[in-house]
């Protein structure tokens, strides 16, 4: 069944937000549907020959922070095809045209969230990483004294400004968190509320200066069932940590249970007692680049970190990332060059994104058979392209 893959336009919105419920499960809506088009979101249909919409994935403009640089991300949600139109390549057409169009407007990389894998390794994304709830025993939390210095007190919609810088402060030299500005995060009025499914704002401060927060939602009763939901608790000093946790211990005669979802390593992690987590729920996530030009020179490296390495490329979703390339690392900087032979040492898109986000070295890439290297060539030297931090992400989209 041939099919026109466009992009979506304003009358199309209804079909697709139909789509969207039927695929993810969503209770029917009584609002009327929105035709006005959100900021930050492109949206692309495929439309069999009677023009009825049978797929659709929607390209998220999103920043990523890596090592202290901003990266364009063309994040991808939303995906959803027809039952009846189903194993036709509908999926693969759609990821296609957005990875297109994302390079047309500039992005240089992608994360999306799965439902299944196999479709979008197909298209050359590969799993990269996890975002984890985990439960702690509410009794198990360290509680201490107050800090001198440092105010606890709790926080309203005028607080959710400086809880952004905090944010974006604590995640700006890490590699993958999303910058949280532009495009979606965009508000036209400051907020009046806290976000939805928010019930309390706990801030940390010195000298006036926020250093730590956690929001959170209380939700329902008071037995041993009782669940305390904190959404996000970040924190710049290990005091105003200590002090954050304090507080999420203060519940425990009502609610047994704290479910967070931590950074790997942190100041808040590091006050933790980790050996009594139990994972409560695990999203995986998938990256892969959409530009590798870009994705190579717009990112933060290591500025300690030298070298070079030769490799070709396969890529047959995004045919212009394919052919022999040199990265060349200095400085806290780095290009990918095209070079006129070709090397050796082979590498595939997937593997590529594992090398680039830190969640594999070339070892482990060449054991999944995603890099191929002759008899007595180090794997090894395509850890330059994965050079710093591994990859994490604190939002679900």
């Amino acid at each position: 069944m041939p099919t026109l893959i466009r992009q979506l336009e304003a009358d199309d919105l209804a079909a697709a937000g139909e789509l969207g419920r039927l695929a993810f499960g969503s209770a029917p809506s009584t609002a009327a549907p929105s035709t006005d088009p959100r900021p930050g979101i492109t949206g692309y249909g495929a439309f069999d020959p009677d023009g009825r919409l049978v797929g659709k994935a929607v390209d998220l403009h999103h920043e990523q922070w890596w090592a202290g640089r901003r990266v364009s991300a063309a994040d991808v949600g939303g995906v959803a095809v027809l039952p009846e139109a189903r194993g036709r390549g509908v999926a693969l057409a759609l990821l296609r045209e957005l990875l297109r169009g994302a390079r047309e407007r500039g992005a240089a990389i992608s994360a999306l969230y799965p439902t299944v894998t196999g479709p979008y390794r197909r298209a050359g994304w590969e799993v990269t990483g996890a975002l984890r709830a985990v439960d702690l025993p509410t009794v198990a939390l360290p509680r201490h004294r107050p800090v001198p210095g440092l105010t606890v007190r709790p926080g309203g919609p005028a607080d959710l400004g400086a809880t952004a810088d905090l944010y974006e402060q604590i995640a700006r030299h890490r590699c993958g968190l999303l910058t949280r500005r532009g495009g979606v995060f965009d508000r036209d009025q400051p907020p009046t509320a806290l976000p939805d499914g928010v019930d309390g704002l706990t801030l940390v401060e010195r000298d006036g200066r926020l250093v730590g927060y956690a929001s959170w939602q209380r939700g329902r009763g008071y037995d041993q069932h009782a669940v305390l939901t904190v959404e996000e608790v970040l924190a710049s000093t290990p005091e105003a940590a200590r002090e954050l946790v304090g507080v999420l211990a203060s519940w425990q005669s009502v609610t047994p249970t704290v479910r967070l979802w931590p950074l790997g390593t942190d100041a808040v992690a590091a006050h933790l007692p980790l050996e009594q987590v139990r994972q409560h729920e695990q999203r995986i996530w998938m990256h892969r680049p959409v530009d590798v030009v870009r994705a190579v020179r717009s990112r933060g490296w290591p500025a300690h970190v030298r070298g070079l390495v030769d490799f070709a490329l396969t890529d047959e979703i995004a045919p212009w990332n394919s052919g022999s390339w040199r990265l060349e690392v200095d400085g806290g900087a780095a290009e990918l060059h095209r070079i006129p032979e070709e090397p050796p040492t082979q590498l595939s898109v997937r593997g590529f994104a594992l090398l680039y986000t830190g969640a594999a070295d070339g070892y482990a890439v060449a054991e999944a058979g995603l890099l191929h290297c002759p008899a007595g060539t180090d794997p090894g030297a395509l850890d330059l392209l994965g050079a710093g931090r591994r990859a994490e992400l604190l939002d679900y989209f």
